[in-house]
């Protein structure tokens, strides 16, 4: 068989698997797999539970997962029942010591935010979740005030929140 039928052959099995592929999962450069057929995705307000709470904290999360969603997957933002819908709450709001110095002083502190979410695909089912748990924490200067500290850290701990909840709910590794 001639070389160049044999590379024809392999070019169109390739292109056959990638239609055939494709029809079930669409790939975007984020590493998301979203379902082809899915069109929307709705995030309801993510509410501040914690007995400790940060009064931006509640909008700055569920803005940056309304805001990742927009700018890398093709899903239209919808305000309920979405092709995939989030709902959930933050849990816990803390800081705690990390470090002790030798005057018995905290060195440093931890702030740790705990959310809790649910999943729903409704296009495949397999992959909801509900009440799944994310954490992240960051640390800071002692010397700083929470609410100084507040102003860069939550933020940083935002974005590796919603980062956690994308890769849970579509990046299916």
């Amino acid at each position: 068989m001639n070389i160049r039928v044999k590379y024809l052959i392999g070019a169109v099995a390739v292109a056959a698997l990638c239609l055939f592929v494709g029809c079930k999962v669409s790939y975007s450069l984020s590493g998301a797999s979203i379902p082809a057929n899915a069109q929307t995705v709705s995030i309801a307000y993510f509410p501040n539970n914690a007995t400790l709470v940060a009064p931006s904290l509640s909008s700055t999360l569920t803005q940056g997962l309304q805001d990742r969603f927009i700018s890398q997957t093709r899903l239209a933002l919808v305000p309920e029942n979405g092709d995939l819908a989030f709902e959930g709450a933050i849990t816990n709001y803390v800081v705690s010591p990390t470090s002790v110095q030798s005057d018995e002083l905290a060195a440093q502190n931890r702030l740790t935010v705990t959310v809790q979410v649910s999943f729903t695909n409704r296009i495949d089912p397999t992959f909801n979740f509900t009440d799944k748990s994310f954490s992240a924490f960051l640390e800071y200067d002692a010397t700083m005030d929470l609410s100084s500290a507040e102003a860069a850290l939550i933020p940083e701990l935002v974005d590796m929140l919603v980062e956690d909840i994308f890769n849970a709910a579509v990046s299916n590794w």
